[in-house]
């Protein structure tokens, strides 16, 4: 059964991980202060601590299909709460909302058709950024399609009462990222220029 490759991953994590980081965990085991709300996509080509190289406790994850933040309050539920929780409760000072090429999200929103038999996936679908000019989209309109997503998303989460109160109080910083999958780059949204911008040179 393929569940048995995970069965086996947890068991080598207990015998081979968890001892030489046993004070990290039992750190962890009553309190967690993380450095940054991460808001990406459920895609499985996407791993926020490998990307970032961060440990256990430095992200707070909320992984949602086109990395999508619904305006408030058009769409109560888990990704607001999450948010909520993040900037309310634990305070954390970043949020990162990190979009990536090849999205099937950005693809499916051009095609909305597709997702008939779909609902809850063709009503999510409604909150992407699109742009249905071009039906047989290029890889490039494919990327500027996922930017301008990850921008309308930042704008979005702007409508939160938790983050628009931080805002105005100047302890919150938003950022825009977009994953480059087959180069392992991020580019990083300047909002001065409005645009992406390679954010670790190579």
């Amino acid at each position: 059964m393929p569940v048995q490759k995970f069965l086996d991953g947890v068991s080598r994590f207990q015998k081979d991980v968890y001892p030489y980081n046993r004070e990290l965990f039992e750190r962890l085991a009553t309190k967690q202060k993380p450095s940054a709300l991460f808001i990406t996509c459920s895609d499985s080509r996407i791993d926020p601590c490998l990307l970032t190289q961060s440990k256990p406790g430095e992200l707070f994850i909320c992984r949602v299909i086109g990395n999508i933040v619904p305006p408030y309050p058009d769409a109560i539920g888990g990704v607001s709460a999450t948010i909520e929780y993040a900037t309310g409760v634990l305070r954390v000072p970043e949020i990162i909302v990190c979009g990536h090429t090849d999205c099937g999200v950005m693809r499916g929103a051009l095609h909305p058709e597709a997702m008939k038999d779909f609902p809850n996936v063709a009503h999510w679908l409604n909150y992407a950024q699109v742009d249905h000019r071009e039906r047989e989209p290029s890889e490039e309109f494919l990327l500027r399609l996922t930017e301008r997503n990850v921008v309308k998303q930042l704008e979005n989460l702007r409508w939160h009462p938790t983050v628009a109160a931080r805002l105005e109080r100047g302890d919150l910083a938003l950022h825009g990222w977009v994953y480059h999958i087959g180069t392992g780059a991020v580019t990083a949204y300047d909002r001065e220029s409005r645009t992406f911008k390679e954010s670790v040179p190579a």
